[in-house]
């Protein structure tokens, strides 16, 4: 359910590169020009004006873009014009790879994604920095979180709604032997469900975890493990469960208290547009009472504000 609105009469990818062009021409740039331009245009469109915009001026849409803008619109944007796949490699190899490793940035990512949108990930990052993703990982994380990461993304499973009862049982009773029956944790269990079993046999685990031994399986994730390999795991089944619920909470954790963390509050914004971005308002709005929108007005200003506004798309 993605959030980009598409003006009614669209101009040609030419035109908008002209207007582009024109937009970053002259002393300091058009920005509310720019974000009118690129902010209701959907992945294929950005393309497109990016095919336009190299051939007519023999250069990067996104240099220009890099010289001209700055602060979070600049960052903000740059991801915006990739397409989605591109998005998620980039902000990958930024939270693997800088100065400062955002371990955190990068578990969100990976774990929150299906397995089809992973393996077009993997493509994307391999064919954009010339690195596999599994090789980045293995250089910057360590122990149960590196292999719960690597066994994430090494496996495909199934997309579908269907699950198997029986399974589904002898999974909440492994993980419940495997963590609050015994002393320590047995990491390999978790792991091995975590990382193969589909969001639907998951969530179903989870319910059935609950019914059997009156705690809920987060609850238990939370007690036994700790640091990123408990963030990766929580990740897990809670986009399993519900993953526009798992994107407000994360929205609303950016924005809330003393400052903004506006490196999250972009990264999700802008990910997810494109893919579930009405689910999460909806979200939003139940449990906090509040818009996404409002909250965004009030915790962001200037061209940045309207950037992130524009994606978002009205309370409607």
């Amino acid at each position: 359910m993605a959030t980009v609105s598409i003006p009614p009469v669209l101009t040609s990818p030419r035109q908008d590169a002209m207007d582009l062009y024109k937009a970053f021409k002259g002393f300091g740039c058009d920005n509310a020009k720019v974000i009118s331009i690129l902010a209701h245009r959907d992945a294929m469109q950005r393309a497109l004006i990016q095919q336009e915009y190299r051939a007519m001026y023999s250069e990067e849409l996104a240099s220009r873009i890099s010289s001209e803008l700055s602060g979070h619109l600049k960052r903000a944007m740059l991801l915006w014009i990739l397409d989605p796949a591109g998005r998620d490699a980039t902000v990958l190899r930024q939270a693997l790879t800088e100065d400062v490793i955002d371990l955190q940035a990068a578990t969100e990512v990976i774990c929150s994604r299906t397995p089809s949108q992973i393996e077009i990930m993997k493509q994307a990052y391999h064919a954009r920095f010339g690195s596999y993703l599994e090789h980045d990982i293995q250089r910057a994380t360590s122990g149960d979180h590196q292999k719960l990461l690597l066994a994430y993304i090494g496996k495909r499973r199934y997309e579908g709604p269907e699950v198997d009862p029986a399974m589904v049982n002898k999974d909440a009773k492994e993980l419940f032997k495997a963590g609050e029956k015994r002393l320590g944790t047995d990491e390999k269990t978790f792991n091995h469900i975590f990382s193969e079993r589909s969001r639907a046999h998951l969530a179903a685990v989870a319910s059935a975890y609950h019914h059997t031994y009156g705690r809920s399986l987060e609850k238990a994730v939370k007690s036994e493990t700790s640091g990123n390999y408990e963030f990766a795991l929580l990740t897990i089944l809670r986009c399993a469960e519900n993953p526009a619920k798992y994107f407000a909470k994360i929205l609303r954790k950016a924005m809330k208290g003393l400052g903004t963390n506006d490196t999250k509050l972009v990264r999700v914004v802008v990910t997810r547009t494109e893919i579930d971005m009405q689910y999460i308002k909806a979200e939003y709005q139940k449990k906090y009472k509040k818009s996404l929108s409002e909250a965004i007005h009030s915790e962001t200003s200037g061209h940045y504000r309207t950037f992130l506004l524009s994606l978002v798309g009205s309370n409607h």
